[in-house]
Parts: C-alpha cells; structure tokens; sequence
C-alpha cells in the first residue's frame, strides 16, 4: 500500500510539472512559480467529478457557486506578486485552497482568509493532508483583511472588484505589492498596486476572470 501510495504521489508530481511547463509556453514564467506549480498537487483541490479535469488550464466549479481558478490564472496572479525574497502574504479568498498551496511553496509564511465556511473547512482538510504548516487560515470578511499579522510583504485579493479595500494598503509594508483583478471597462483586469510611502503605483497586467467580491460570512 505504502509503495502504490508513492507510486501515485510521484505520477501526480510528474502531472504537475507538466502543468508548469505547459503554462511557461503559454505564458512565461519565473522559475520561482514553476517550481511551485509543479510541486503542488491540483488534483486534490478539485471536486471528486471533475478530477480527470485537474491538469488542464480550465476554472473548475465548487460548492457555495464558487470556482477554483484555472492554472494559468493562478499562475499568473503568482507570477504578479514579484515573490522573490520576501517572507509572508495575505491572500483574500481562500476558496479550494490551492492558491494558498502554490504560495506556501514561495513564501515562509501564507495568511488566507475565506468568508465561506464550508470552503474553508475543506481546505484546512486538504492543507493537513499535504502537511502544509506554514499556511495559516481564519473564517472572516477578507474585505477587513488580517490584522493581527501585518504588515504582509505581498497581498493577494481573489475576488473582483472595482478597487481594492483602501485599508487593506494599511497592512502591507512599504515597499510591498497588492494583486487584485479589478473591474474595468466590462473586464477584469489583474492589476499591481505597489506602496510607495503615501503613494501608490498601478500597473495594469493581464486579463482575468474571478468571482465578484461580497461582504459578510456564510456559514
């Protein structure tokens, strides 16, 4: 049982850096994010009926009408957070899990936030499973963000909106980046606001495609 369980971990491992390459042609990526797609396993934050779909670059559905991100979404909004050297990031919607999963592999530190209990309840399984004890989960309105650990070198907002909550800014270093798809135009956008002092700087990068953003708890 032992080795067919080592057997399957290694052909999941050899789907996932397939994975990686596979999106490096689509879009190119730092050796940083391909290493932590290929060393994340999807198929195991995906429903039971859609597992044959893990490792192709599609958005999968959830419970709660919610969706797991396509791979190359994920990617892409990993690949924004510029994560070379730096220590910790707060991500607003924990959703399936798996974008905390591939930012344990690029941070010391992951703080994620769902306001969907049952959601999180699930990952937090999933998270223990994997032995990922360097992601730290709490049940809330991600809109208020985390205050208690901040200042976050990185902050990664999951839902669209037309702009980030303004306080949130306040729990990320000087310095540091906030990713967030932002409405514009009809489109959602992943865009880079980088602080600089009282000052932020925005960068519009790649089109996207993400739940819209509420308020409150679901129990």
């Amino acid at each position: 049982m032992i080795q067919k369980h080592l057997q399957n971990d290694s052909l999941h491992l050899h789907k996932c850096e397939q994975l990686a390459q596979e999106i490096n042609h689509v879009f190119p990526l730092s050796n940083n994010v391909i290493n932590a797609i290929g060393k994340t396993q999807r198929e195991i934050f995906v429903p039971r009926g859609f597992k044959h779909h893990a490792y192709k670059l599609d958005a999968l559905p959830l419970s709660a009408n919610q969706w797991i991100s396509s791979p190359l979404t994920v990617a892409k909004m990993s690949e924004a957070l510029q994560a070379d050297n730096v220590d910790s990031v707060l991500e607003v919607g924990c959703g399936s899990g798996y974008q905390a999963a591939v930012l344990s592999k690029m941070f010391r530190r992951v703080f994620t936030i769902e306001r969907i209990e049952k959601l999180l309840l699930e990952a937090r399984e999933v998270f223990k499973q994997l032995g990922l004890s360097n992601i730290h989960t709490r049940f809330d309105d991600g809109n208020r963000g985390w205050k208690a650990y901040a200042p976050y070198d990185r902050i990664l907002f999951s839902a669209s909106a037309k702009e980030p909550p303004m306080h949130l800014f306040d729990q990320l270093k000087d310095g540091g980046i906030l990713v967030a798809p932002i409405e514009e135009n009809g489109k959602q956008i992943i865009t880079r606001f980088i602080k600089n002092g009282m000052k932020i700087k925005v960068e519009r990068l790649e089109e996207c495609l993400f739940v819209p953003v509420k308020e409150g708890v679901q129990k």
